[in-house]
């Protein structure tokens, strides 16, 4: 009888013990926290990540892809659940992704593909869609005349993106022999400091003979003026940007960058933290789209970029919260 009691007791105990959920982890890995555009992407997906319940762990590699590489290794090693990748080089990220996929662990690359690897799922924007946007500004702005066009990063496959779609709007116009290419070079890193040193060159060797710089982001952008400003050219020289920097979008309103493409951070980021959880508790994301990175047809989410120029920065970065207009006008 006594027994009997025990046992009786001991199962309502086990019955009335909570069982706690396992907590998901998810590893972000993000190319370059030096870059105001990154920190704003990891504070959005971090708040909506952990909103969701999951604890997020945040890594940066300082643009170097080695040290990514080591970050990706100590989050498998961490045990996360869930990767969430913003590659500096998306190009040598896939064996230590198949370390990860062998620990079951599940990967997002947010914003630039990875290629030729295993990836789950790949969020970004309409990336050839971002080069049009730039060139079509461009050519609005000065339908005729010399063209530089300043490149991001090399290693980043968005940044061929980026210039595929620019070069579908400005093609014809070189057949046409109306506007001409006088330079082409790429930034490593994005670095505002590496476009300072291209546009310097580039305007010595045209004799300051350029009508309009085809920038593929705010940070290449600030480098190219600061150029053009010590020859007494910002202002004269139409310059495209990208990401809504809020240097850039100063320089927009006091007219020395001629506009950049939005790539609302809220929307993407807090998208990237609803798939990141999703892939962690095994569903499947919604999609509309896929892209084939070299190894596999991706699931993507991609999302719509908007021009940003003078006359819709309140209708748009203003109003949706991005950056505050006593910040921008100050």
């Amino acid at each position: 009888m006594k027994k009997l009691i025990i046992l009786v007791c001991s199962v309502l105990i086990s019955i009335s013990t909570p069982v706690f959920a396992k907590t998901l982890k998810i590893g972000m890995v993000i190319d370059d926290l030096r870059l105001e555009r990154w920190q704003k992407d990891r504070d959005i997906f971090v708040h909506k990540a952990e909103d969701l319940g999951a604890k997020v762990y945040v890594q940066s590699a300082n643009g170097n892809e080695q040290t990514q590489i080591s970050q990706v290794e100590n989050m498998i090693a961490r045990g996360v659940d869930v990767l969430v990748i913003i590659p500096t080089n998306g190009g040598v990220l896939s064996n230590v992704i198949k370390d990860a996929k062998r620990e079951g662990i599940k990967v997002l690359a947010y914003d630039r593909l990875i290629t030729d690897a295993d990836l789950d799922f790949y969020i970004s924007f309409d990336n050839e869609r971002v080069g049009e946007m730039q060139a079509e500004a461009m050519l609005k702005a000065k339908p005729k005349g010399n063209y530089f066009l300043m490149g991001g990063a090399p290693t980043d496959n968005n940044a061929k993106l980026f210039r595929k779609g620019q070069m579908e709007i400005l093609q014809p116009k070189i057949d046409s022999g109306d506007i001409k290419i006088v330079g082409d070079q790429w930034v490593n890193y994005w670095l505002a400091e590496n476009a300072l040193k291209i546009m310097e060159n580039a305007l010595t060797a045209n004799n300051n003979n350029i009508d309009v710089v085809v920038a593929s982001n705010d940070s290449t952008a600030g480098g190219a003026i600061q150029a053009l400003e010590a020859q007494g050219l910002a202002g004269k020289v139409d310059i495209s940007g990208q990401d809504a920097d809020l240097a850039a979008l100063r320089r927009i309103v006091h007219g020395t960058q001629t506009m950049t493409v939005y790539k609302p951070i809220p929307s993407i980021a807090n998208r990237a933290a609803e798939i990141a959880v999703e892939l962690g508790k095994g569903e499947k994301p919604a999609q509309n789209s896929s892209i084939n990175n070299g190894m596999k047809d991706v699931p993507a989410w991609l999302l719509d970029p908007i021009v940003v120029d003078a006359k819709n920065i309140k209708t748009t970065v203003v109003a949706d919260g991005f950056h505050s207009e006593k910040e921008i006008y100050q």
